[in-house]
């Protein structure tokens, strides 16, 4: 069990999320960076889609009732276990009554706080994760707040007894070095292009990849609006509503682009762009607003690789974090995300 003590109404319960119902207007949810969920899962030995939370707003505080392991991943944020500070990327063991606390992040936008067994709450269409733009799933359908109490599901990793200090994962590892997310105050994503890519202008399409997008203050769960060069289609459309999904670039009639996010809207009527692929969705996650984002575009085969390499990175990971809590014998090298 634990108690939250501080936070903010956009924290709240996310696993991967919630697949296999978008045709019956059900949302994805789920962690906006489920890279960062899911390594900080591999860490203690959970299922990579035990409950965490994601945590937007800061500072974040929550105190442990019952000994057991954690771990913080996600942006670079200060944290620390009582008095003591903690590495980025970090898992270890605390103690009941100790106290966990993240503080305004340094670099990035959301963390992820991970716990051995993940957190307990019902799973709704065989997700936990909430959807706080209908307000269901999750724990109570909602934010978190203070004094929420949330309990543990049972944890079948090996525990960090052993290894007081803990362990962590170098996130140059993970994110790739400062030159693999474009120039200072810019974050690259790659994107495909989608259905009316052909329909705009080929003004409109070499502004989409030529220019730096800003991130503007209307940004949360649901999407992304930037602000830029304005995007004309070369003759009017009418559209039906199609079905989006988070990745979605939208233009609406403003010419400003809407990226749909982890609570994206399951159909819309604007013309589609392009899409950002999966590999790079955790990217959008770690974007503070009024930060550049710059688009690349890739194809298809390049977009399955990135997956790809993601997945094996994933894997050593959860191997040497096994080493660490002493499940087994032999690491395997660690890899690089794409």
């Amino acid at each position: 069990m634990i108690e939250i003590l501080s936070t903010g109404a956009a924290n709240s319960v996310q696993d991967l999320g919630r697949f296999g119902y978008l045709d019956a207007g059900v949302g994805r949810s789920g962690a906006m960076d489920g890279l960062a969920l899911e390594i900080g899962n591999r860490m203690l030995g959970n299922a990579p889609d035990a409950a965490g939370i994601e945590v937007t707003l800061f500072p974040f505080r929550l105190r442990f009732e019952t000994a057991t392991t954690f771990a913080v991943t996600g942006a670079d944020c200060p944290t620390r276990l009582n008095d003591r500070p903690l590495p980025p990327w970090w898992a270890m063991r605390a103690a009941a009554g100790d106290v966990l606390q993240l503080g305004l992040p340094k670099s990035g936008a959301r963390a992820m706080v991970c716990l051995a067994g993940g957190i307990d709450v019902p799973p709704v269409l065989g997700s936990r994760a909430t959807d706080l733009k209908s307000g269901w799933g999750g724990f109570e359908g909602r934010g978190l707040k203070r004094s929420d109490r949330l309990a543990l599901m049972p944890s079948a990793g090996g525990g960090l007894a052993d290894l007081p200090a803990g362990f962590g994962i170098d996130p140059t590892e993970i994110r790739g070095p400062v030159a693999d997310t474009g120039e200072a105050q810019e974050t690259t994503v790659r994107v495909l292009p989608s259905a009316e890519f052909a329909e705009f202008t080929d003004e409109a399409r070499n502004a989409l990849f030529a220019s730096a997008w800003q991130l503007t203050n209307d940004a949360n769960r649901q999407g992304f609006r930037l602000q830029g060069p304005h995007l004309a289609l070369s003759k009017k459309l009418e559209l039906f509503s199609h079905g989006i999904m988070p990745g979605t670039v939208q233009v609406p009639p403003s010419g400003q682009p809407i990226i749909q996010l982890a609570e994206a809207n399951t159909c819309g009527g604007y013309p589609k762009i392009a899409n950002v692929i999966e590999a790079d969705l955790w990217r959008l996650a770690q974007v503070p607003v009024g930060r550049a984002i710059r688009f690349v575009e890739i194809d298809r085969p390049a977009a399955i690789e990135a997956l790809r390499r993601r997945r094996a990175m994933i894997d050593d990971i959860a191997a040497l974090a096994a080493l660490a809590r002493k499940d087994i014998k032999h690491p395997k090298k660690s890899g690089t995300a794409e």
